[in-house]
Formats: C-alpha cells, sequence, structure tokens
C-alpha cells in the first residue's frame, strides 16, 4: 500500500508559480511511476504529467510542456510539480498518484493504470 498527500495548492495571478508536493509513505517509490492529474470544474479528469521514479524518464501533456516540471527527491520520498507561467485554464484540483511498473523507464499517462491516489489540492489562477 502507498499513501500520498499532495500540498502546495492556492491561488496565484496568471504569471505566477507554484510548486506542488505529493509525499509518499508506505512503501518507497522505486518500482512506481507517479503521475499528476488534474479535474477542472465540470470537465474530466486528465493527464498533466508523470516520473518514472527509478529511471527518471518524464512525460507531459501538450498543455503544460516547457512550463511544468516533475521531479522526485528520494530521501524524502517526495515527487514535485513546479508549475511555471500559470494561466486560468490550469485551474482545479490537482492529484498524485502512483503506478507500479515491472519495466525500467515504464509510465503511463492512462487513469487506470494507477492504483493509488491522493485526496487532491486546489490551484486557482486568477486572471
Amino acid at each position: 500500500q502507498v499513501q500520498l498527500v499532495e500540498s502546495g495548492g492556492g491561488l496565484v495571478q496568471a504569471g505566477g508559480s507554484l510548486r506542488l508536493s505529493c509525499a509518499a509513505s508506505g512503501r518507497t517509490l522505486s518500482s512506481y511511476a507517479i503521475g499528476w492529474f488534474r479535474q477542472a470544474p465540470g470537465k474530466e479528469r486528465e493527464f498533466v504529467a508523470v516520473i518514472n521514479w527509478k529511471s527518471g524518464n518524464t512525460f507531459y501533456a501538450d498543455s503544460v510542456k516547457g512550463r511544468f516540471t516533475v521531479s522526485g527527491d528520494n530521501a524524502k520520498n517526495t515527487v514535485y510539480l513546479l508549475m511555471n507561467n500559470l494561466k486560468p485554464e490550469d485551474t482545479a484540483v490537482y492529484y498524485c498518484a502512483a503506478d507500479e511498473v515491472y519495466y525500467v523507464g515504464d509510465y503511463s499517462t492512462k487513469e487506470y493504470a494507477y492504483d493509488y491516489w491522493g485526496q487532491g489540492t486546489q490551484v486557482t489562477v486568477s486572471s
């Protein structure tokens, strides 16, 4: 079992930055890919970014590429999502999730692949 707790959300003006944290407990993340997803009001949850913990491979949705960066801290068993140049359309509840993977470098952008989810943290970007 993996427990995930997100933090770092808040209200920011367009063009600003936030760093979200996803703290994991229960197991080390060496066998997992950690994904970030978001859900805006009235919309389906969508993939944002993912990092394969062991290889460090990352992948981003086109909508955030070049603005968001996902990274991990081994010592803290924590994954970060640094969000720069935020736009009002980035407003959503952001979730991190863990997917146990079996091949080095593997990851998924699909919700159904992820077994463990955090409770979410609200990000609001004002124009």
